[in-house]
């Protein structure tokens, strides 16, 4: 008998559709992967909705389990108050990083997932070391482990892209959150 060896579960922090086509792809063969839409910083209301149809969609398509927490702006602009006018990649995303990814590392442990990591590194307008810290503080700080793959590279960023195209998705013009529009 062909015993297969057994994929180890990851929550995957997902920013938006495009960004998780790329990430789930090159996750899959390993990991078995939850996603994990949680968004507070997506700015307004109506583009958030639109984001989470468009990861909905692409959930269906991929086939894998998605975790909704809710939309709660408020707890977003709390974490990063005092800071709007900072720009962007600067002490404003590293809140936001950090407030995204602790929800993530504290999600993973309630439903038992030794893993988590996020799509963010896809994109080539984040600091990825920025993404990695706040994740690897989070591992530290919940007890968990931080998974650090940098998606972007071979050429993740431009495959999702492909991705995105072939699955006519919604490509978003700004990060997500009121300051970066």
């Amino acid at each position: 008998m062909n015993k297969s060896k057994a994929k180890l579960k990851t929550l995957l922090h997902i920013c938006c559709a495009p960004d998780a086509t790329a990430v789930f792809e090159r996750l899959k063969p390993e990991y078995e992967v939850i996603g994990f839409f949680h968004n507070p910083n997506i700015f307004p209301e109506a583009e958030y909705k639109k984001r989470l149809e468009q990861v909905e969609l692409i959930v269906r398509k991929l086939k894998f389990e998605l975790v909704v927490p809710g939309y709660a702006p408020e707890e977003w602009e709390n974490a990063v108050k005092g800071l709007e006018a900072e720009p962007e990649k600067g002490k404003r995303c590293d809140v936001c990083f950090r407030f995204n990814l602790e929800a993530t590392a504290k999600k993973a442990i309630s439903m038992g997932i030794p893993f988590f990591t996020t799509t963010l590194t896809i994109s080539p307008h984040k600091k990825t070391e920025m993404i990695f810290k706040a994740g690897r503080d989070a591992a530290l700080k919940y007890s968990i482990k931080f998974l650090e793959f940098d998606f972007k590279k071979k050429d993740g960023f431009k495959h999702s892209l492909e991705l995105s195209r072939e699955m006519n998705l919604y490509r978003q013009s700004y990060c997500g959150c009121r300051y970066s529009m």
